[in-house]
C-alpha cells in the first residue's frame, strides 16, 4: 500500500519534494530533538491525487490520516473531539518551494459548541478558550467555506466599539461568547447550514481546503511569477496546537537569524504577547522587536537564541522561524531558508563564504537570479530628496525608492499600470494574499498596519518592490479612496514617494537615479563569471544603452535593431521619403541622406563597446510602421516630395498590411529594395573600419539578416552585403574580416537550419517571433486570453516571458543540431526577451548555445543564471 502520510519523525530535510518545505523541515527539527509540537504530513502526492480524483480524497488517504491522528492522540494524551479535554490541531499548507502568504492556514481545529466548554474548564481560562473558538470559526469559514473575512471583521469591530476597547485582547470571555454566537449566525445566514460540529468533518474539509488553495488565483499568479510547476502540489501539515493566546506568559512571533533587508548578522524579528501566529503576519496589532523578549521572558529568549543559532549552523543559511510560547514554554512551528532582498542575499552569501560555512560555488547557487533586478532599480535623486517634503515615516519593510500615483485597491492599481502605463503606489490598511497582482503592478506599497514581517513586507521583499509598512499616523478611508497624513489629504491619483530603505514618505513625485552596483555584488558576479560557459551580450540600439550594458558586464551586443535608429525627428522624414519613392534612384537619394546618421550611430556604439562584438540586424519591421498618420506630418512630407497630401495618403494606405507580423518585412525588404541593404552595409563597414583606425579596437562586424526562411533567400541578400562590404574595404584599403548570419525566427528556418547554415556563419534565435509563429498568436494580443489559459491550467507561464522548451525549444535544439552538422564552428545565441529569463538561460546552456543576449538591466541576471546552469550541470 502506498504511503500517503508521514509522522514528523519519519521524514527529513531531503524529502522536500514529497513532504514540502515545511513538512521536511519540521521532520528535520523533530529529529534534531528541538521543541516541535507533534504532528504529521500529508504528502504532495496526495494533493496531486486529489486533483486526479476530481477533487476528492481517496478512502485510503483518509484512513492513513486518521491512523496518524490516532498516534498523535497517544503522544499528546488527548482525544480528538473529546468534550472535556479535546486535542486541537492546526492545518497548514507547505509546498516544496516557499510561497509565503500564498496559501491558507486553519488554527484551533477540533473545537465545537460542547468541547469549548470543556476546554474552558480544563484550562481554567475561559477567555482563552472562547478566543480560540471564535478564531477557528472565522478561519474555517474563510479558508474552507470561502466566506469573506469582512463579515467577521465587521462584527468584531462593531463589538469592540460597543465595549469601548481598541484591541481584541481587551474583550472578556462573555464578550467572546457573544461574538461566537454572532459569528455562527452569520455563517448560517450565508451558508444555509449550521457551523460544522464534527471535528473529523472539520479536519477533512480543512485538508481539502489546503489542497484547493494550491490552485487559488493568488497561488497561480505566484507560481507563474516564480516558475513553480503546477504539478508539484502542496503538502498538508497537521500539528497539535500550542497556544500563544493564553495570557501574558504566552505569545507568538516570527524571526530571522539575519536581517532580511540588509543581510546584517544578528537576530531580527517581532513577537506579540497573548496572540496567535496569524496576528503577527496579518499586521492587526503592531508587534514588539524580538530583543524585547529578553525583558519579558528571559529564559524563553535564551532558549530561542540557542535554537536559532543551531538552526542556522545546521542549514548553513539564514533562517526564517515561526515560534509560539505557551505559558512560558517555547515551541518552534517552522523554519526555512528566509526570503531576503537581493542586497541581503549578496551580503549573507559573501559573509557565509568568509565565515567558512559555504563555498563560492554554493554562494552563487544561493542567489535567486531574478532577484538581481532589485539591485538595478533607481534610487532617489539626492537633490530631489533634499527638497522633498517629508510627511511621515514608518517601518522600512523593503528597500528601494518608488514614486507614483495613489491607488487603494489591487484591481485599480493593476489596471492603472497595465492599461494606462502609470507608476502606481498601492496604499492599503493592510495587504492580504488576494492583493498579489496589484502589489506586483506597483512601484511601491504603503500600509497603515503591519510590521517588518507582515504580509506586505514579506511579499514586497520577495518581489523587490519598495514597501513602507505600519504607518499608524495615516487616517484612511479605503471605500472613499482618501487618506490623511502630515496635514495633507490625498485622493486616488494624487502623487507620493516612498523610501523603503528609511521608511520615509514624501509628498509628490521625487526624481530617481539609476542604482550603482559594487561590493558584494562584484564578488558574486566575479565568481559567477568564473563558473559560467555561456557568454552574455545585450540588446542595445543606442550608445547610452551600450555603455550601461557594458557597465553591467555585457560582453558585446547580440542584437542592434537598426530600425530604432530611424525614429528621431530629423531622421524619420528621410526614411519616409525613401519608403514613398517610386524609383530605385529616388530611394537611393533618400537613403544617402540617412547614411551619415546610421554610420554615426554605429561608430558611437563601436566606441562604447571598446572592441567587444556587435551583431547588427538589418531593417526588420514592415514599412507602414514608419509612415505618417498625423495630417501635419503628411502635409510636410508631401511638400518635401513635391506631391499632394492626397497622393501621400494614398501611398501610405497602399502600404497597409492585413497581417504585418507575417508580411513585407525582414529580409523581404532587402529582396524588394536591395538599396536598403546596400546603405546599411556601407554604414556598418565604414563605421567599423574608421573606429578601428581611430581607436585601435579589433572589430569584426557581425551582420544579421532577419526573418530568413530559405537558403536562397539568405544568399540573395548576402551577395548584396558581400559586394558592398568588399567595395568599402577596397575604398578604405582595409582587410577587415566580417561575418554574415541570420536570425532564426520562423519555424521553417529552424527546420531547414542545415541548409541555411551553408550560407550563415552564425545563428541568432529570435525567440520573440519564433514563439509567435510557433504558437500562432501575437504577443501584443495574447494577454487578452492567456489569463484564461492559466486558470484552466493549459499554460502555466507566459511563453513570451519564459521560453516554451517543449515546443519552441524543440525547434531551437533541432536547428542547433543541424546547423552544427553543416558548419561545426557555427556560433549560436538567442536575442529574444528570453535571454534574461533564468530558466531560459539554463535551457540555452543545456542546448550548447554560445551566448544569450538580453536587455541591459537583465545582463547580471543572465550572468548569474548562466553560472548556476553550469554549476548544476556539474
Amino acid at each position: 500500500m502506498k504511503k500517503w502520510v508521514y509522522e514528523f519523525h519519519e521524514g527529513n530535510a531531503d524529502m522536500r519534494p514529497l513532504l514540502g518545505g515545511k513538512g521536511a523541515n519540521l521532520a528535520e527539527m523533530t529529529n534534531l530533538g528541538l521543541p516541535i509540537p507533534n504532528g504529521f504530513t500529508v504528502t504532495t502526492e496526495a494533493c496531486t491525487d486529489y486533483y486526479k480524483q476530481g477533487k476528492q480524497i481517496s478512502q485510503e488517504i483518509q484512513d492513513q490520516i486518521f491512523a496518524a491522528l490516532g498516534v498523535l492522540e497517544q503522544q499528546r494524551g488527548k482525544k480528538f473531539g473529546d468534550e472535556s479535554d479535546p486535542l486541537l490541531v492546526s492545518v497548514r499548507s507547505g509546498a516544496r518551494a516557499s510561497m509565503p502568504g500564498m496559501m491558507d492556514t486553519i488554527l484551533n481545529l477540533g473545537l465545537n459548541d460542547v468541547s469549548v466548554e470543556g476546554f474552558a474548564r480544563k484550562t481554567g481560562n475561559p477567555r482563552f478558550a472562547y478566543d480560540s473558538y471564535r478564531r477557528f470559526i472565522q478561519m474555517f469559514s474563510d479558508v474552507v467555506m470561502e466566506m469573506s473575512k469582512s463579515f467577521f471583521e465587521g462584527i468584531l469591530t462593531e463589538l469592540k466599539e460597543s465595549r469601548g476597547v481598541k484591541y481584541d485582547t481587551e474583550l472578556t470571555a462573555d464578550d467572546l461568547k457573544e461574538l461566537i454566537g454572532r459569528y455562527k449566525a452569520i455563517y448560517k445566514e450565508k451558508m444555509g447550514a449550521e457551523f460544522p460540529q464534527d471535528p473529523k468533518v472539520q479536519l477533512m474539509e480543512a485538508v481539502k481546503a489546503v489542497f484547493r488553495s494550491w490552485d487559488n488565483p493568488r497561488a497561480i499568479v505566484y507560481r507563474r511569477m516564480n516558475d513553480i510547476p503546477g504539478d508539484w502540489g502542496t503538502a498538508v501539515n497537521v500539528q497539535s496546537m500550542v497556544f500563544g493566546n493564553m495570557g501574558d506568559t504566552s505569545g507568538t512571533g516570527v524571526a530571522f537569524t539575519r536581517n532580511p533587508s540588509t543581510g546584517e548578522k544578528g537576530i531580527f524579528g517581532e513577537y506579540l504577547i497573548n496572540a496567535q501566529g496569524e496576528d503577527v503576519v496579518a499586521g492587526i496589532r503592531t508587534p514588539q522587536p524580538i530583543t524585547r523578549l529578553a525583558e519579558d521572558l528571559p529564559e524563553c529568549y535564551a532558549q530561542f537564541m540557542d535554537i536559532a543559532n543551531r538552526l542556522e549552523d545546521h542549514y548553513r543559511d539564514m533562517q526564517d522561524m515561526e515560534f509560539t510560547i505557551q505559558e512560558g514554554n517555547l515551541f518552534f512551528l517552522q523554519t526555512r531558508n528566509g526570503k531576503r532582498t537581493a542586497a541581503a542575499a549578496m551580503k549573507i552569501a559573501c559573509d557565509l563564504v568568509d565565515e567558512g560555512r559555504i563555498t563560492p560555488e554554493e554562494a552563487v547557487l544561493r542567489i535567486e537570479a531574478k532577484s538581481l533586478d532589485q539591485l538595478l532599480h533607481p534610487t532617489f535623486d539626492a537633490y530631489g530628496l533634499k527638497n522633498g517634503e517629508e510627511i511621515g515615516q514608518a517601518l522600512p519593510a523593503s528597500p528601494g525608492a518608488a514614486a507614483g500615483k495613489i491607488y487603494f485597491t489591487a484591481e485599480e492599481a493593476k489596471a492603472a499600470h497595465e492599461e494606462r502605463g502609470e507608476k502606481v503606489i498601492l496604499v492599503r490598511l493592510e495587504t492580504s494574499p488576494e492583493d498579489i497582482e496589484g502589489m506586483h503592478a506597483s512601484e511601491g506599497i504603503l500600509t497603515v498596519r503591519g510590521g517588518m514581517t507582515s504580509h506586505a513586507a514579506v511579499v514586497a521583499r520577495g518581489m523587490g518592490t519598495c514597501c513602507v509598512s505600519g504607518c499608524g499616523e495615516i487616517q484612511i478611508d479605503e471605500e472613499a479612496k482618501v487618506f490623511t497624513l502630515g496635514g495633507y489629504t490625498f485622493h486616488e491619483g494624487d502623487e507620493i514617494s516612498l523610501d523603503g530603505t528609511t521608511g520615509k514618505i514624501y509628498k509628490g513625485m521625487i526624481p530617481t537615479v539609476d542604482a550603482s552596483v559594487s561590493g558584494d555584488f562584484g564578488r558574486i558576479m566575479a565568481w559567477a563569471d568564473s563558473f559560467r560557459k555561456l557568454r552574455v551580450r545585450t540588446n542595445a540600439d543606442t550608445p547610452a544603452d551600450t555603455a550601461n550594458a557594458v557597465r553591467l558586464g555585457a560582453e558585446g551586443i547580440g542584437l542592434c535593431r537598426t530600425e530604432h535608429m530611424f525614429f528621431e525627428p530629423e531622421r524619420i522624414p528621410k526614411i519616409r521619403k525613401m519608403i514613398l519613392s517610386d524609383t530605385a534612384e529616388q530611394r537611393e537619394a533618400a537613403l544617402a541622406e540617412l547614411l551619415p546618421f546610421q554610420k554615426g550611430d554605429f561608430k558611437a556604439m563601436y566606441e562604447a563597446l571598446e572592441g567587444r562584438p556587435m551583431t547588427v540586424r538589418y531593417l526588420d519591421p514592415p514599412l507602414h510602421e514608419f509612415v505618417p498618420t498625423d495630417p501635419a506630418d503628411i502635409e510636410a512630407l508631401a511638400k518635401d516630395m513635391g506631391m499632394t497630401p492626397e497622393e501621400v495618403q494614398q501611398k501610405c494606405d497602399e502600404l497597409h498590411e492585413f497581417n504585418p507580423m507575417m508580411g513585407h518585412r525582414g529580409c523581404r525588404l532587402a529582396v524588394t529594395y536591395p538599396e536598403i541593404a546596400r546603405m546599411q552595409t556601407r554604414a556598418v563597414m565604414e563605421a567599423a573600419i574608421e573606429v578601428k583606425a581611430e581607436k585601435g579596437y579589433d572589430i569584426v562586424p557581425e551582420i544579421m539578416i532577419p526573418l530568413v526562411g530559405d537558403r536562397k533567400e539568405l544568399k540573395f541578400v548576402k551577395d548584396i552585403v558581400v559586394e558592398v562590404a568588399e567595395q568599402v574595404k577596397a575604398e578604405k584599403g582595409s582587410d577587415m574580416q566580417y561575418h554574415i548570419g541570420t536570425m532564426i525566427e520562423i519555424p521553417r528556418a529552424a527546420l531547414l537550419a542545415g541548409e541555411i547554415a551553408e550560407e550563415a556563419e552564425f545563428f541568432s534565435f529570435g525567440t520573440n517571433d519564433l514563439t509567435q509563429m510557433t504558437f500562432g498568436f501575437s504577443r501584443d494580443d495574447a494577454g487578452k486570453f492567456l489569463t484564461s489559459y492559466y486558470g484552466a491550467k493549459i499554460y502555466e507561464s507566459d511563453p513570451f516571458a519564459r521560453l516554451d522548451q517543449s515546443g519552441v525549444g524543440q525547434l531551437i535544439e533541432l536547428a542547433a543540431k543541424n546547423g552544427r552538422a553543416t558548419r561545426p564552428d557555427i556560433k549560436m545565441g538567442i536575442c529574444g526577451e528570453h535571454g534574461g529569463d533564468p530558466s531560459s538561460v539554463a535551457f540555452c546552456h543545456k542546448v550548447g548555445l554560445n551566448y544569450v543576449s538580453c536587455s541591459p538591466f537583465r545582463v547580471p541576471i543572465a550572468r548569474l543564471a548562466a553560472a548556476q546552469a553550469a554549476l548544476e550541470d556539474k
